[in-house]
């Protein structure tokens, strides 16, 4: 199996996802928290502009703990990741291929919803802007933490529950500088999100492959 092979695998399962929903759940969370919003804090126009952005890069955040138990966890029990070794594909591969397929599968559509979502928390000119480059900056790395924590949670009882738990601590200098960037208006804060999201995607693999070596082994 190549590596495109793989990834359309990935990605199949991923979007489809079966009776979980696939990429649908994610987006439908996230329109529903931007729509819950304002009937929870009022119609005051200028508070859901200050305060939008911020709720938008939650809602993001939490979409993406959905698929976590569905990342690593199915193909570690029926043992694919043995058949990809066999074949020679190293775990580091499979877990590079498994990030591009998680993002893929949320991050291009978390960005489409931004729009109608900004529309309903009054988000308009720059800080549409900032808040789409941030998305786009910053999505990759809440991929890649995901993948990680899956993989670290995979071989675990109640392993989403727990990678749920885990991944929103380390998904806070993310939300730190992306609502940063919005509250001060600048590109700095987004700067640092792409840098910060850059050292997640790198790291995500190695990391990844060791803990599905590990649950193997063990």
């Amino acid at each position: 199996m190549t590596l495109a092979r793989l990834l359309r695998r990935d990605l199949r399962q991923l979007l489809l996802g079966g009776s979980r929903g696939g990429a649908v759940l994610p987006l439908l969370f996230f329109l529903a928290v931007a729509m819950l919003y304002p009937f929870a804090v009022g119609p005051d126009p200028q508070l859901l502009a200050r305060t939008g952005g911020g709720v938008i890069w939650v809602a993001a955040l939490l979409a993406s703990i959905l698929p976590l138990d569905r990342l690593i966890a199915p193909d570690l029990e029926r043992g694919t990741f043995d058949q990809l070794a066999l074949r020679g594909i190293s775990e580091e591969a499979v877990i590079a291929v498994r990030l591009l397929a998680h993002w893929l599968s949320f991050g291009p559509l978390l960005i489409l919803a931004a729009f109608p979502a900004a529309a309903l928390l009054n988000l308009e000119g720059d800080t549409m802007r900032l808040l789409l480059l941030g998305l786009l900056a910053g999505t990759p790395g809440l991929a890649a933490i995901g993948v990680m924590i899956a993989a670290l949670t995979a071989s675990l009882r109640g392993g989403a529950a727990l990678g749920g738990l885990l991944l929103i601590p380390l998904a806070v200098p993310l939300l730190i500088f992306a609502a940063g960037a919005l509250a001060r208006g600048d590109l700095g804060g987004i700067g640092f999100t792409g840098a910060i999201s850059l050292v997640l995607v790198a790291i995500a693999p190695f990391a990844g492959g060791a803990a599905i070596r590990a649950a193997r082994e063990g």
